[in-house]
């Protein structure tokens, strides 16, 4: 059984770190999470709200299999419908989703080549775990381009997006959360030894997929690193919550 009442908390929580970590896109980008086994129940942020002011009751509940959500008053973003809706129709594990735009992981989706290669632990957190998304139609409100992203996420829990952004999955807001977190620190560290202009010290595969899978055994930072940063919000501004 789902408890609503605290996932609404914890992603409340996501979107307000997102904004201290300088993540938010204007009024734009969302987080979502599913409430149902099959994904297609969920919650979301409301149309053109900034991540540093979302509460847990502002949160819009939305059904995917509603037919008449994008012409009611108070209608989703249509790109967020289109990548959200779809996604948690079609890939129930993903039961969290977060799709943001901030600048590391952002500016890595502009390069031709936007692997994250493995030269540190935290880019070898990635390595075979994460998808690139080779296309780019634009703002994505199309059905079809929700498909299309909808297809990728299933493969892997790290989407990067070209000329886009990134999304990240997880089983629970802390884990999809930790995910983001660490995406956006690789791809900081891969685009800095990238303006040395040195060659890349990157790690052999079998070594990139060993540092990769000894990250498993630390699942239980993801949750120890967000309780600490709900603590923080609660200390200084708790009406999260609300």
């Amino acid at each position: 059984m789902i408890d609503e009442a605290a996932l609404r908390v914890d992603l409340a929580a996501a979107f307000r770190l997102a904004a201290r970590f300088g993540w938010a896109e204007s009024v734009g980008n969302h987080f979502s999470a599913s409430l149902s086994a099959d994904g297609r129940r969920f919650v979301m942020n409301r149309k053109w709200r900034h991540f540093s002011t979302i509460r847990a009751s502002d949160l819009q509940l939305l059904d995917a299999d509603d037919p008449q959500v994008m012409a009611r008053d108070d209608a989703p973003d249509a790109s967020a419908w289109c990548i959200h809706g779809t996604a948690h129709a079609r890939v129930p594990a993903a039961r969290v989703i977060l799709h943001a735009h901030p600048i590391a992981a952002t500016t890595l989706t502009t390069l031709a080549d936007p692997r994250l290669l493995p030269i540190d632990q935290n880019t070898a957190r990635f390595f075979g775990r994460h998808v690139i998304d080779p296309e780019c139609g634009g703002i994505a409100d199309q059905p079809e381009e929700g498909a299309r992203i909808a297809t990728l996420l299933a493969k892997a829990p790290t989407l990067i997006m070209a000329n886009h952004g990134v999304t990240c999955v997880g089983e629970t807001v802390a884990e999809a959360f930790e995910n983001l977190y660490f995406l956006e620190k690789a791809a900081e560290t891969l685009i800095r030894a990238y303006a040395t202009g040195q060659p890349l010290r990157v790690m052999s595969d079998a070594v990139a997929a060993h540092t990769a899978q000894g990250w498993d055994a630390y699942r239980g930072m993801a949750f120890a690193h967000f309780e600490h940063w709900k603590s923080v919000l609660d200390a200084e501004d708790p009406t999260y919550r609300e």
